[in-house]
């Protein structure tokens, strides 16, 4: 039965952790970002270029 309650003591001691880390993070700035750099290389645009006024040459490896 003691080791029990000590498992769950530990166990109540480490969510508390988590939940301090969890809370730091969104306190400091780092769940911020909306749009994240692995949903942006899903998207052939090259937004840097279109601002700019530059032309896209497109380059296909197909066999003639």
């Amino acid at each position: 039965m003691g080791v029990i309650v000590i498992l769950i003591i530990v166990s109540v001691l480490v969510a508390g952790g988590f939940l301090i880390a969890f809370l730091w993070s969104v306190k400091t700035g780092q769940m911020d970002d909306d749009y994240t750099p692995s949903v942006r290389i899903l998207f052939d645009e090259n937004f840097d270029s279109e601002k700019s006024g530059e032309q896209k040459i497109k380059v296909s490896n197909k066999a003639v």
